[in-house]
């Protein structure tokens, strides 16, 4: 789909060009402006799925994504039917980064998600018992995957790093990380003490041959130090 990102890499806004019976869907809220024509509905997936079945899987689905994914439970599918512009921007300040599937898996980062088009399926994955024993760790994970094109955002800038054997990112800073690598949760300052007093925290070890996003801002780091400063 034909597309521009403007105002990188702070105030990034996305602007996707539509042909005549093209659709595109983004996160509900995401939307600046449109032309005319276009025809906006809010739905629960992703896609078109149709019959009972379906919609009924697709309830659940969306229900996980809100109360475990943490991500909106509708999506906003945009068609036109004429052709036409949609502009949509993220929640909070920082880039835009485009990546074209092609049958791959992408898994995102919490809020990561901005919009899609093709035939690009976000469904919500068990991320592992450790996220039922440690609060602070996300029980489940946000997967894309399919064919077609997806935009996902972050908090400051994006910076692409390719992995190829071994790499360790700090857990605030992941955005997204393709399928084909295994992922593990660590500690870099040696036990608990080194937990605490390195002011790392958790990190992620990925292992194997793939693409890694991260960001470079912490939302969590920027939670942390406004808490104190805010009025009880």
């Amino acid at each position: 789909m034909q597309h521009e990102v403007t105002h990188k890499p702070g105030f990034s806004m996305l602007r996707v060009d539509l042909e005549p019976g093209e659709k595109f869907v983004s996160e509900p809220g995401a939307m600046i402006a449109m032309s005319r024509d276009i025809d906006l509905q809010a739905k629960m997936s992703a896609d078109d799925k149709t019959g009972f079945f379906a919609k009924l899987i697709t309830f659940f689905f969306a229900l996980a994504k809100k109360f475990f994914g943490g991500e909106s439970i509708m999506f906003n599918h945009y068609n036109a039917a004429q052709g036409g512009q949609v502009w949509v921007s993220p929640t909070y300040m920082g880039d835009i980064h485009h990546r074209r599937l092609n049958g791959e898996t992408i898994n995102l980062a919490k809020g990561a998600y901005l919009a899609s088009s093709g035939d690009v399926q976000i469904a919500v994955k068990f991320g592992g018992l450790k996220g039922l024993l440690i609060p602070w760790k996300s029980t489940f994970k946000l997967v894309a995957t399919g064919t077609g094109d997806l935009w996902f955002n972050s908090y400051g800038g994006i910076q692409q790093i390719e992995v190829n054997g071994s790499y360790v990112v700090d857990d605030g800073h992941i955005v997204a990380y393709e399928g084909s690598l295994e992922k593990k949760t660590k500690s870099v300052g040696g036990g608990l003490t080194g937990l605490f007093a390195s002011g790392e925290g958790l990190v992620k070890e990925f292992r194997g041959q793939g693409t890694v996003y991260i960001q470079t801002r912490n939302r969590s780091a920027l939670a942390e130090w406004l808490t104190p400063m805010l009025p009880n």
